[in-house]
């Protein structure tokens, strides 16, 4: 075209060869088409942003609003330069055929790239409005863009290859089957990392938000981010752990869900009662131990079935070894028991009790298990703070000792 030309008859006016006033047009023509382009991309660039912008602020949906804060309007700007470029550079060109080859290659490979910018965005807009969903917050969707920009990145890496080396699909296929094996080695940790994500998310074993923990990790603390390749953990001392992804379905490790969403949270410990402190109730104690108001009705049947049983047999009480009686330890078990049924942080609909353990060389371990209504760390921790503290402090009213070592004893001396 004959305006592409122009400055190639000022350089032969100039006396310049043809070959010099060819290259010089060329060098013209392209600084005007990088000029004009440039003068495109920004006029497109500012329509298309103040047009999502006006139509984001009128439409209810935030869709809108997180493909303006993913900067997608920009990328899309870029399009029709590009387009202005790859029209017009083969008539630049037109009689340097090595050159419109290298460019209009150049060109394509550029529109593809852009077109993976404009997917990418659009793709995390999609992620940002589906992460505030309610139904989708707690999903692993991360993982799942990433998988798709990844096999839109295999097949633009592909085009690439096609373009660059002007080969066919047949022989690109035949040349990867070939490095398959090297190509598993260097993407193994994806490849893994993506079947970790679909299993993870088919059996629904970890969800944004879960509580877990894999000492193998030092991970003990909120899920924040599940992503193809890595877990993050936000622990509760507000350091952050990084998990391999494929490790949660290779290793062991802990989710606190079923206990958020149960009716309770556990609590299960012990006491070390010294087993020399037990011992025999004597009648005469009794009334005392009856104004206690949690064994008051339990000590008037009990006994009233130990006097029948010791009666109908024929026991010698002289002896208080003889028959059945009652212990120290018995009416402290049964108190603790009673204690906890009252106590309002308590779920009585779940397992409650107060039971022996294996005896130690420590001494009797004395374990209540039950379930606090509360299931929130701190609230929970004060609930089993509050009745152990109480625990405590009434072991002495049943002539009871909690053990504790000698050197303790020394110190406290």
């Amino acid at each position: 075209m004959k305006i592409f030309n122009w400055a190639y008859d000022i350089f032969k006016s100039l006396n310049f060869s043809d070959d010099v006033s060819s290259y010089l047009n060329l060098g013209v023509n392209i600084v005007i088409l990088v000029a004009v382009s440039y003068i495109l991309d920004f006029i497109f660039k500012k329509v298309f942003i103040i047009i999502l912008a006006i139509v984001a602020a009128k439409t209810k949906s935030s869709f809108d609003d997180f493909l303006v804060a993913n900067k997608t309007a920009k990328y899309l700007a870029h399009l029709l330069p590009l387009l202005f470029i790859y029209k017009t550079v083969p008539v630049i060109l037109k009689k340097f055929t090595y050159w419109e080859d290298f460019f209009e290659k150049g060109v394509k490979i550029y529109i593809i790239i852009l077109s993976l910018w404009i997917t990418r965005s659009i793709f995390n807009a999609l992620k940002d409005y589906l992460k505030q969903k309610p139904r989708f917050s707690d999903k692993p969707i991360d993982s799942y863009i990433q998988v798709i920009m990844i096999v839109l990145w295999i097949f633009g890496i592909t085009s690439f290859v096609l373009i660059m080396f002007d080969t066919n699909v047949k022989t690109l296929v035949t040349t990867f089957g070939a490095i398959s094996a090297l190509i598993f080695l260097i993407f193994k940790d994806t490849i893994l990392g993506f079947v970790a994500s679909i299993s993870v998310s088919v059996n629904d074993m970890v969800r944004i938000g879960d509580w877990i923990t894999m000492d193998k990790f030092g991970a003990d603390g909120d899920v924040i981010e599940i992503n193809l390749a890595t877990v993050k953990v936000r622990n509760f001392d507000n350091t952050t752990t990084t998990i391999p992804t494929y490790s949660l379905i290779s290793d062991s490790f802990k989710n606190w869900r079923g206990m958020l969403d149960s009716d309770g949270r556990r609590i299960k410990r012990y006491i070390l009662i010294k087993a020399n402190s037990v011992r025999f109730i004597q009648s005469e104690e009794l009334e005392n131990f009856k104004k206690i108001q949690h064994l008051t009705a339990y000590i008037d049947h009990r006994q009233a079935d130990i006097d029948k049983y010791n009666t109908n047999n024929g026991i010698d009480k002289s002896v208080i070894v003889n028959g059945r009686n009652l212990t120290n330890l018995g009416l402290f078990r049964k108190y603790i028991n009673q204690y906890i049924q009252s106590h309002p942080g308590i779920n009585k609909d779940m397992h409650l009790m107060v039971r022996h353990l294996q005896p130690t060389e420590k001494g009797i371990p004395l374990e209540i298990y039950c379930f606090s209504k509360d299931k929130t760390w701190l609230n929970y921790e004060h609930i089993m703070a509050d009745i152990f503290d109480h625990i405590m402090a009434s072991v002495a009213h049943f002539d009871l000792e909690i053990f504790e070592s000698i050197t303790n004893q020394k110190n406290n001396n």
